[in-house]
């Protein structure tokens, strides 16, 4: 079998057509409509109102604020969460679906071009054919399919530059799923360590409390006290145990809780969480700069804003539409009854130009439109601004909630100290017989209630720590693999169907 070689004029033509579309479209888009985006501006305080009883520190020490905490088991589960997380593996898929609707929308700007190609057997009847008899022949077709849209208005510009700044804002998002997942992970084992502080005060409590009751006993079969006072002792002990299944039904829930957010089962950390551990207290203050740092530190704003300019975009777009636009297209072809006629100079068809289309009337659909983007755009940007308050306020609460929990938990220790002093005091002079039942009822109590509170207030520190660093917006610094997808295809060419 021979073959021959092909000309190169098909090829070169073909380039020609499409340089010639490329550089007319250029030429031709060289302005756009709609606004311009400009960055919003918002008039923010100079300082924090409730940050003058809290010591000031460095900005550059707010990332991975946890740490501070000094608790290894902390940081390990905040690594898996980030890991496991499901919110955050959706967040991860946003990301991929606004990039790769950034790339459809940037394929919008370049000419597309598409081979055809076809070859055909055919019988014409004698009774059509012209020269009476009947005739087979072949007919083959091979050609180029050129044509760009010319982006003269900048509609297409304007879409890519909203769908970048989509993916941008999903990039934010995924950034607020890391800070939120960050704070909640730690507010849970803050929890969890609390009902395990709480369950072991309550069964030492109840301990020193049968102490006491078994001391009444003893005293009322001596004759030094009544039945009324040993069914009191029993009492306050039963009541004191009777807190112990809430406290180990909270802390089941807790750890069921930061199971999930590490993206396992609920039941998946109760063997590493058994072992009790100390309630996490910060040893540093957070940094809280100015609240115009906000705008940079906190993602939530960051993704409004890029939502903000996405509008802009989009009524660009909407604008472009009600203007001419105008399409280049072009052709090359080439045509035998043979194969060696291919490619040849006499079988070549070629044909170019531009096409235009005029909206003249749309019955003011096209201005709707824009009025349509203008207003979502108008949305977006009081969103943008109610994010920031909101941001504002969320500093400013757990400033005060902060500074307010330490001046409680600091009288707290005071009365908790008192409340022991009374407890021990009590309890030796009835043991004495200097003093009534009723005083060493209501010291325990009183005792028991203050190291309750004083849990409870530790507890509400440490959150309103977390709190505070989640209105600053600290969060997971490092960064995230967001490419990968969840479900990899492995045969998505061409094969055989397999029935389900």
């Amino acid at each position: 079998m021979m073959y021959q070689s092909v000309p190169a004029v098909a090829p070169r033509r073909a380039v020609r057509l499409v340089l010639l579309l490329g550089l007319s479209g250029i030429a031709l888009s060289a302005c756009a409509v709609g606004p311009d985006y400009a960055l919003p501006t918002i008039v923010l305080p100079g300082q924090w109102h409730h940050a003058a009883a809290l010591r000031q520190v460095k900005t550059t020490e707010l990332g991975e604020w946890w740490r501070d905490l000094g608790d290894p088991t902390l940081d390990r589960l905040i690594e898996r969460a980030v890991a496991g997380n499901l919110d955050v593996a959706a967040a991860k898929a946003k990301i991929r679906l606004a990039r790769a609707q950034w790339r459809e929308q940037a394929g919008n700007l370049w000419p597309s071009l598409n081979g055809v190609g076809s070859a055909t057997r055919s019988q014409t009847p004698a009774t059509t054919s012209g020269s009476g008899k009947t005739t087979v022949g072949n007919l083959f077709q091979a050609g180029l399919d050129a044509s760009w849209e010319i982006d003269l208005f900048g509609a297409n510009e304007r879409a890519v530059e909203a769908a970048n700044a989509t993916a941008e804002a999903s990039e934010a998002d995924l950034q607020a799923t890391l800070l939120t997942l960050v704070g909640d992970v730690a507010s849970y084992y803050i929890d969890a360590r609390g009902y395990q502080a709480e369950i072991a005060l309550a069964r030492r409590t109840a301990e020193s409390q049968r102490s006491t009751a078994k001391l009444t006993r003893n005293k009322f079969d001596a004759g030094t006290a009544s039945a009324v006072d040993v069914a009191k002792a029993d009492a306050l002990a039963a009541t004191t145990e009777s807190d112990i299944p809430a406290y180990e039904s909270a802390l089941a829930q807790s750890i069921h809780r930061l199971g999930l957010l590490t993206g396992a089962e609920p039941g998946a950390l109760l063997g590493e969480m058994k072992s009790s551990a100390a309630v996490p207290s910060a040893r540093k203050a957070l940094p809280r700069g100015i609240p115009a740092d906000l705008l940079q530190r906190r993602p939530d704003i960051r993704a409004a804003e890029r939502r903000l300019a996405a509008a802009t975009a989009d009524i660009g777009a909407a604008e472009a539409a009600r203007y001419p636009s105008i399409t280049l297209s072009g052709s090359i072809s080439t045509t035998g009854t043979k194969t060696d006629q291919l490619f040849k100079a006499s079988s070549i068809a070629w044909s170019w130009g531009p096409s235009v289309n005029v909206p003249l009337f749309t019955g003011g659909r096209l201005e709707a439109a824009v009025d349509a983007a203008a207003a979502t755009r108008d949305q977006t940007l009081i969103t943008w601004r109610s994010t920031v308050l909101s941001a504002l306020e969320d500093v400013e609460n757990a400033l005060v909630a902060l500074s307010a929990e330490r001046v409680h938990q600091d009288k707290l220790s005071e009365a908790t100290r008192n409340y022991r002093t009374a407890a021990e005091l009590s309890r030796a002079l009835y043991t004495s017989g200097s003093s009534s039942f009723l005083d060493v009822l209501d010291a325990e109590k009183s005792l028991y209630s203050a190291e309750t509170s004083r849990i409870a207030s530790r507890v509400s520190l440490a959150k309103d720590h977390v709190a505070l660093a989640k209105a600053l917006g600290g969060g997971w610094v490092k960064p995230v693999e967001s490419d990968k997808p969840e479900v990899v295809d492995e045969t998505t060419g061409p094969h055989i169907r397999r029935p389900n």
